[in-house]
């Protein structure tokens, strides 16, 4: 079985944004291999944000529904939905590992989701208390190096 790779929302935007360069064909080629490996999961934080900015922040913003339909393609993907857990979760993260929550809420979701990885551009290596257990194990998340040039941050449990 192949391991879940959560993707964070820059690299959604630039796979749909064309005008993005170099980046929208790296993204769109990382988006592919995860639709063809079935691996790629997400959060509703992501969809939301993603939504916004392709409709108002890129160069040639999509039309809504043209943004709606591209999120309902991603319907069939795991989404982990912002509940009351997950933003329990995303706190202790932020709090042990002085990120901000949104960073938090990204990796409290992918780690609901049993995420092996996230691709982003945004979150640097960093060490990952999760708080859910009691022997409190620690997700490391390294950055790999990737011909792509985005951060693909692996979780893994050390004890």
């Amino acid at each position: 079985m192949n391991d879940k790779i959560f993707v964070d929302t820059n690299i959604l935007v630039y796979a749909h944004d064309l005008s993005s360069g170099d980046r929208h064909a790296k993204a769109a080629a990382i988006i592919e291999n995860l639709w063809q490996d079935e691996t790629g999961v997400i959060s509703t934080q992501v969809l939301q944000e993603f939504y916004v900015t392709v409709t108002r922040k890129i160069k040639s913003p999509l039309k809504p529904a043209e943004a709606r339909d591209i999120i309902l393609n991603y319907l069939s993907w795991p989404v982990q939905a912002n509940d009351p857990e997950t933003t329990i979760r995303a706190s202790e993260i932020e709090e042990k590992n002085n990120l901000s929550f949104w960073d938090a809420l990204i990796i409290a979701a992918a780690l609901r989701l049993q995420a092996k990885k996230i691709i982003t551009e945004d979150l640097n290596p960093t060490t990952i208390h999760d708080m859910r257990h009691s022997t409190q194990p620690v997700f490391v998340f390294d950055e790999r190096d990737k011909p792509d040039g985005s951060s693909s941050v692996s979780m893994r449990q050390d004890q």
